[in-house]
């Protein structure tokens, strides 16, 4: 048996119908490359912060045990291990004197430039 031709009406209907899968489909996949994009967003940031303190934590035992044979090699320098160990603040205040006066023009927009650019990779 042969099916009756479609009239016009069940043609637009159909052709509607599929419209309208091709469109839930496509929001469908939309959505699901947006949360693949977010995901991988958030997977990139936490490994960087990761990464950072992991650095972080590293470089400060090692800043610290530098610091220490410095402030013992100027108090041998000097002949007072006490006096090396002063040296060694009073330089890291001028550091942070510096660090202090620098922050707004330069340090404050490197980080930030830095950051932004890490959300947007």
């Amino acid at each position: 048996m042969e099916e009756a031709p479609k009239t016009k009406v069940e043609e637009v209907k159909e052709d509607a119908k599929d419209l309208l899968e091709h469109a839930s489909d496509y929001l469908e996949t939309y959505y699901q490359l947006i949360t693949v994009t977010v995901a991988q967003k958030a997977v990139n940031i936490a490994s960087g912060v990761i990464n950072a303190v992991v650095l972080a934590i590293l470089g400060l035992f090692a800043f610290g045990l530098i610091s220490l044979g410095f402030g013992w090699m100027l108090g041998d320098l000097i002949d007072s291990r006490a006096g090396g160990f002063f040296l060694m603040a009073g330089i890291y205040v001028v550091i942070m004197v510096a660090v202090i006066v620098m922050r707004k023009k330069y340090i404050f927009p490197f980080l930030r430039n830095l950051l932004t650019k890490k959300i947007y990779e």
